[in-house]
């Protein structure tokens, strides 16, 4: 999986994927992803991603598939991926504190109690769009967390690689026109960067630190 480096936790934003070359085994699964998703897993894999996939237009979470759109997507479309978290900041779970160690960052061990999927986002909904065209409404009541723009590529040995091209805007292909009363979302470019705290240095284990009073 590749991920944005900038995510978002509240209001309605929106982002474009165009897809530049699939090929005859190409395959992707693209979608909104939290920090918490296992980077080494496809996008929908797990509870904290919520995934479209092209052979079949079906949406994918928790790695099951279901129904989603009349048909996939191929070489030449342009996806576009809306989310609206409502007073998201409210139901974002507390990050991992970072510590420095020897000159480089550490995350705290965060107890098992606090790994809990989060809370729902009430009103909160994911839609996607081919060609500009809403596809319908795809998920409801997401937990809350820092979503990211999110691609997991498939392609068999020996074959020419899928390659797909993000656009975070302000200049999108096909912007909708319609939201279905949905807010109006902003383009995920102008998300702000949000430097992470370090904290002082601290003992670490097998690369994760420990929380010390």
């Amino acid at each position: 999986m590749v991920r944005a480096t900038r995510g978002v936790a509240a209001g309605a934003w929106y982002f474009e994927v165009r897809f530049v070359h699939l090929g005859a085994t190409g395959h992707t699964r693209l979608g909104w992803v939290t920090n918490r998703a296992d980077l080494q897993t496809p996008v929908g894999y797990d509870a904290y991603g919520f995934g479209y996939r092209d052979m079949d237009g079906t949406k994918v979470h928790k790695a099951w598939r279901d129904k989603y759109a009349d048909e996939g997507y191929g070489e030449g479309d342009v996806l576009g991926f809306y989310i609206s978290l409502p007073d998201g900041e409210q139901y974002e779970p507390k990050q991992p504190d970072l510590i420095q160690h020897k000159g480089m960052p550490f995350h705290v061990q965060v107890p098992k109690e606090e790994q809990k999927i989060p809370a729902p986002v009430p009103g909160s909904e994911i839609c996607y769009f081919k060609n500009g065209v809403c596809q319908g409404s795809a998920f409801k009541d997401i937990p809350g967390g820092r979503y990211y723009p999110a691609a997991s590529m498939y392609t068999r040995p020996k074959e020419s690689n899928c390659v797909v091209k993000f656009n975070f805007g302000p200049d999108f292909e096909f912007f909708p026109q319609d939201f279905g009363g949905l807010p109006i979302p902003q383009p995920v470019s102008e998300v702000p960067y949000q430097a992470l705290e370090v904290k002082n240095e601290g003992p670490v284990e097998n690369g994760i630190a420990e929380k010390t009073c």
